[in-house]
């Protein structure tokens, strides 16, 4: 096997020499040798809950055999013991990157309604915050907190999910959360005192979660990253349709009906999770398969990597829990790139507050109406995502450039860095045309220009953090995801407020600013992160690495 040079995990040195004379074909992309990838080929592979010895060929190649032979060391006895390393076969129809293409189709648009669905069950209910205010007699605030825990059950559930999935598959993690959000969902649609709704928007915040935090590594399970901008698209959008939907169902049903709706559209996605689509991590399938092999010829030898790891649950998860706070608090790259994304988060559900403000108390329009403000919003997240596979393409032209073609994790801040001034520039059209005076186009075109930037924005930012920790990239990205989560709560508490102090003008500019100072973020680190993470305990650093104003000239 050629050396590793862009990994700190070394191949296990008691692998095999007999490995290379095994017929082997890559099948499953594999960071090491594909730089190409993104956030969600990385997470891809368990490297959260396996030690630094597992040898992740295991679940990235198929062979002739089925097996890879491995010899270690006994923790009991001392003495060596001969494994055999359980593998998809070549053109394995168990692989889920061998199914027909219509097949993968279908699993995809499954996984992608419902994310579809966890998104619209998170904004929706802003198309009409006032029915439970004035059912329950609570103040317009106390209402927002149903956005806040949901909010912050997004940050936290992803911290046990993640590892869940690993060690469990994804399919079980999706079938008991979406099944527990299925049935919370139901005493808010139901509720007769607001403690109710809050309680259990908690719990559906929480187990929403799950789909959103795994579907990037269903999507890698299933396609190669340039075949997944389509998909992506669908979901990324559903924050900004929901108020636009909700709006006009909460005047024609109540409130009610915004978590009826829920209820349906979640119900159905459960159950075709549960009866149509099959497990596709496949480290999951090969422990399946291993256990088979061994009760079908009573063979001890046939085993995973996840097996042959002693470790205990609590040891591993453990890790999980511990490392995001080091990283977040030790690391200045993931601590201002999670700031980003927090002002960028915070903005997302400040807009379904700022929205109503400038529309219906601004301009008197009813809440159905003031959802359609959301469109060119969300049609700006959309046409970004359809441009990710041209932002993928310059990044390939790097990759051919760069020495061994692997341009440094900073490349991956270009985008970002073309993309950051669509905030500012969409938050100050905003707040300049949010006069009752003047017409609603301002403001609702202002919201195009932030929607084009979002996703550039977010996906860029992943993909620096997966380059740059690589094999740390799951504890980075769920640092990442708690601050965010946290802040993003937060801001429908006091966006309200903020707006009838300051005034719609100044509040929006006030946002401008901000994001116009993020705007140094992603060029302080293109000009100064490979610096950093020669520094860094946990970030990757290669000493054949070129820097990115170099790959940029080879």
């Amino acid at each position: 096997m050629a050396e590793r040079t862009t990994s700190r995990r070394q191949e296990p040195l008691e692998r095999l020499s007999t490995l290379d004379t095994i017929p082997t074909r890559r099948t499953l992309d594999r960071y090491e040798s594909r730089p190409t990838q993104d956030a969600a080929e990385v997470l891809d592979l368990p490297y959260g809950t396996l030690n630094d010895t597992a040898d992740m060929t295991e679940f990235t190649e198929e062979t002739a055999a089925g097996i890879i032979p491995k010899r270690t060391i006994s923790r009991i006895t001392g003495k060596e013991e001969e494994h055999e390393l359980v593998t998809f076969k070549i053109e394995d129809p168990e692989n889920p990157k061998n199914w027909s293409k219509a097949y993968k189709w279908y699993c995809t648009m499954v996984v992608a309604l419902t994310c579809f669905v966890v998104a619209l069950a998170s904004s929706i209910i802003t198309a009409d915050l006032e029915g439970p205010a004035e059912e329950f007699h609570v103040s317009h605030e106390v209402t927002l907190v149903t956005i806040t825990v949901f909010v912050i059950g997004f940050g936290v559930g992803p911290l046990v999910f993640a590892p869940c999935s690993e060690l469990f598959g994804r399919k079980p993690v999706y079938v008991i959360t979406l099944g527990l959000a299925v049935i919370f969902i139901i005493p808010c649609a139901v509720a007769q005192n607001i403690g109710t709704l809050i309680v259990c928007r908690l719990i559906d915040g929480i187990a929403f979660s799950a789909p959103m935090t795994l579907v990037g590594g269903t999507l890698a399970d299933l396609w190669r990253n340039e075949e997944r901008a389509v998909p992506m698209a669908a979901f990324s959008a559903a924050p900004f349709i929901g108020p636009a939907i909700g709006g006009y169902l909460a005047n024609a049903g109540g409130w009610r009906w915004l978590y009826w709706l829920q209820l349906i559209l979640a119900a159905v996605c459960w159950l075709l999770l549960l009866l149509t689509v099959p497990e596709t991590y496949a480290p999951a399938l090969l422990k399946k398969r291993a256990q088979k092999l061994r009760k079908e010829t009573g063979v001890q030898s046939y085993v995973t990597e996840q097996e042959l790891d002693t470790r205990p649950f609590a040891d591993r998860l453990r890790i999980f829990l511990i490392r995001p706070l080091q990283l977040l608090f030790l690391e200045p790259i993931v601590l201002f790139i999670s700031l980003y994304m927090s002002v960028l988060y915070g903005l997302l559900y400040m807009f379904f507050v700022a929205y109503p403000v400038v529309y219906q108390a601004g301009k008197g329009w009813g809440r159905g109406s003031t959802g359609l403000m959301f469109i060119p919003l969300a049609i700006g997240v959309i046409l970004s995502a359809f441009c990710a596979p041209f932002v993928n393409k310059h990044y390939l032209r790097l990759c051919a450039r760069a020495p061994n073609g692997k341009p440094p994790a900073e490349a991956r801040l270009i985008p970002m860095m073309y993309s950051c001034w669509f905030i500012p520039v969409g938050l100050f059209i905003f707040a300049w045309t949010s006069y009752p005076s003047l017409s609603y186009w301002g403001p609702m075109m202002g919201g195009f220009p932030v929607g084009f930037g979002f996703i550039f924005l977010y996906n860029s930012a992943n993909n620096y953090l997966v380059d740059t920790y690589q094999h740390q990239a799951a504890s980075a990205l769920a640092a990442k995801t708690c601050i965010r989560s946290f802040w993003g709560a937060s801001t429908v508490l006091f966006t309200e407020q903020m707006y009838n102090t300051l005034g719609y003008q100044r509040a929006s500019s006030l946002l401008a600013f901000i994001a116009l100072a993020c705007c140094l973020i992603p060029y302080v680190f293109y000009f100064r992160g490979a610096a950093i993470r020669k520094y860094s305990k946990f970030a990757f650093s290669d000493d054949d690495e070129t820097t990115v104003q170099g790959a940029e000239k080879v």
